[in-house]
């Protein structure tokens, strides 16, 4: 039988957080409004993953290299973070995928329901560009 140190000590490591990042264009965005800040919307058929990014460097230079100049973007770059249960974030390698802060999880485009189930407290804007 589990002690109730143990319980508790289980319920906190559960509710540790991640924060992850996620830099989009206009079209994007206004789906994540949409939505009332509370999820990110289905991939394309073309898009076989979900990658949000684990530091907010990274976004950053996405939004601004890529967004801005991208037509379907709106030539708007907007970088957005949401929090996510550490012991769900762990199911996922980590890809590093260029220079050492260049890294990100790669959710299959068939799991981003359950991804969005645990988004924890909602999306939320830090950068705009």
């Amino acid at each position: 039988m589990i002690g109730l140190g143990e319980q508790f000590e289980t319920v906190v490591k559960e509710m540790e957080k991640a924060t992850l990042y996620r830099p989009v264009g206009l079209k994007e965005l206004e789906l994540i409004v949409e939505s009332s800040f509370s999820e990110f919307q289905p991939r394309l058929e073309w898009q076989p993953i979900f990658y949000p990014v684990m530091n907010e460097e990274y976004a950053i230079e996405i939004a601004l290299k890529w967004n801005t100049i991208d037509e379907f973007s709106g030539y708007c770059g907007f970088v957005t973070a949401f929090d996510v249960p550490r012991y769900y974030v762990n199911k996922y390698e980590v890809q590093n995928v260029g220079s050492k802060n260049h890294n990100e999880l790669w959710v299959p485009s068939e799991e981003l329901a359950a991804f969005n189930d645990n988004i924890m407290g909602g999306i939320y804007i830090t950068k705009t560009f």
